[in-house]
């Protein structure tokens, strides 16, 4: 079920030849009947070349802040995920101490 199926040898192509037979033969006809000479394309001017980005103090004050911000932001966003993973490891470790003097002593209540 999961051999590859080769082809015998007597079907199977030769390196130099093409499953796909050569299209000779075919002739298009022209896309208009206006017989003119085709012209070649006009040429397109080339792009003006970009300056060099430049800062300026103030730009470079503002992407400092900026970047001060995307840091205190995502600190903040990491350090609450932190607290909040270890104040349910502590209420499940709460709660699992309890449940376990809960059921190794039942006659102590």
């Amino acid at each position: 079920m999961f051999t590859p199926k080769i082809p015998p040898p007597d079907t199977a192509p030769t390196p130099g030849t093409s499953l796909v037979p050569p299209l000779t033969g075919l002739v298009h006809p022209p896309a208009c009947t206006c017989h003119h000479t085709p012209t070649a394309p006009a040429p397109v001017p080339a792009a003006p070349a970009r300056p060099a980005v430049r800062f300026t103090p103030g730009s470079l004050l503002v992407a400092a802040a900026g970047g001060t911000a995307v840091i205190l932001v995502v600190g903040t966003v990491l350090v609450s995920m932190l607290l909040a993973t270890a104040i349910t490891a502590a209420s499940v470790a709460v709660c699992a101490v309890i449940l376990r003097s809960l059921l190794n002593h039942p006659n102590n209540r």
